[in-house]
């Protein structure tokens, strides 16, 4: 049987010096006379140290001896448990930062990475044309790394502090893109784009634009999370995009959204709601009842199917999916002039870059969603409210998803200006 690498190390004797000794990660730890109370406390010390450490493969190193790559490893361990794996959270995003720091200074002492190392790794991130927000925010990351290493006691709290003193990048420095911030979707977009929808696609975009929830979260709702005993029912999602800082997310859920959702509750009260599978029966359904064709004649329902297809209907959207087709949608609702039914294969590449260009401005995400909703609560309700609907602990965070109004401005410059 193979011997745990993750087991507890174990008290033993050093025959030569009949000193007792445990092994740590390949490290002798020499604790006295072997059978004394005193080298027994000491063992006992150490193998809590090292659990306490998460039985980190470098508990014992030296801060001079760390290197980046040992410290980054201890790191993503430690998010894993703190975050979840699910690469679509923070743990993805911790992973896709540490990246070029690995790939750049990975056998550099970590306690030697500093202010050049930093603006290095910076500059190459820059390298990728993202924008001045991204790169930002990936060296925050680094820097949150660094912190957490300075405060497990594996680096000199100098090296966190000193990364921290480092400005940002400013807005069009370095010649960096700059996107264009996130703004609401007009509901006659949204309406254009419903009836190019699967019926149950076309449902989670009404119940999150009446309700302002993220996308995620329309994504992963059950019966069991609903409470359904007043006449405004409340959503607690399991998961949620900021459980982790101890936060509580409760939606609330008026009349048009609950007649929206009725459809969707008779069904196991774990199940998901708004799932693949029904989307495609409803999709199979509809094309029978369309059939032109003899039933005595042709494919019979079921007959032509793979008994293993490479791909089948999921029992949940993902946000990812869910994007993808509402895209979809958008490309049928606002096809191009000429190029929208042309046979995509014939094209050539200013053909190519012209459909992507056009595709890519006329096409909106669910998140947008979130953004219009906000708005309208800020304008009708106020700031307070739309912090409330949107779950924000700040003001100032809700400010970006709901755009001001300006017509108020308008009122007050034509009765003062």
């Amino acid at each position: 049987m193979p011997r745990l690498s993750q087991a507890v190390p174990k008290y033993q004797k050093h025959r030569a010096s009949g000193q007792a000794v445990v092994t740590i990660n390949g490290r002798d730890y020499y604790l006295g006379p072997h059978g004394a109370t005193a080298s027994k406390v000491e063992y006992d010390r150490l193998i809590t140290e090292w659990l306490a450490s998460g039985r980190s493969a470098s508990y014992g190193t030296p801060a001079q001896s760390l290197t980046v790559v040992e410290m980054l490893a201890d790191y993503v361990t430690w998010a894993a448990s703190r975050y979840g794996k699910d690469t679509r959270g923070e743990y993805g995003h911790i992973i896709r930062c540490v990246k070029p720091l690995k790939e750049l200074y990975g056998r550099t002492s970590a306690a030697d990475f500093g202010v050049l190392e930093f603006k290095t790794v910076r500059h190459s991130i820059a390298q990728g044309k993202r924008s001045s927000g991204y790169v930002n925010e990936i060296m925050r990351r680094i820097v949150a790394a660094f912190k957490w290493a300075a405060g497990e006691g594996k680096l000199p709290a100098s090296v966190p502090q000193n990364l921290a003193i480092i400005p940002g990048l400013r807005k069009g420095e370095a010649n960096l893109p700059e996107p264009e911030p996130i703004g609401p979707v007009d509901d006659a977009v949204i309406d254009a784009t419903l009836p190019h929808l699967p019926d149950v696609v076309a449902d989670m975009v009404r119940l999150q634009r009446l309700t302002g929830m993220r996308p995620a979260e329309v994504c992963i709702l059950r019966p069991c999370d609903l409470d359904r005993s007043g006449d405004v029912w409340v959503y607690k999602p399991a998961k949620h995009k900021t459980e982790h800082h101890g936060r509580e997310r409760l939606i609330l859920i008026g009349p048009k959204a609950q007649a929206i959702l009725l459809r969707y509750l008779a069904r196991g009260s774990e199940d998901y709601c708004f799932r693949p599978c029904d989307s495609e029966a409803k999709r199979r359904a509809a094309r029978h009842a369309a059939r032109r064709t003899p039933l005595s004649c042709g494919n019979k329902p079921g007959s032509n199917r793979r008994i293993r297809p490479r791909t089948s209907p999921g029992n949940r959207y993902t946000p990812s999916t869910y994007r993808r087709a509402i895209n979809r949608a958008c490309d049928k609702a606002f096809p191009h002039p000429t190029l929208g039914y042309a046979l995509r294969s014939a094209f050539t590449a200013e053909q190519e870059a012209e459909l992507v260009k056009w595709q890519s401005d006329l096409r909106w995400s669910p998140n947008q969603l979130r953004h219009t909703a906000a708005t309208e609560v800020r304008r009708q309700f106020g700031l307070e409210a739309a912090q409330i609907v949107l779950g924000h602990s700040k003001a100032d965070v809700t400010q970006v998803y709901a755009e001001r109004d300006l017509e108020k401005g308008v009122l007050v410059a034509r009765a003062i200006g």
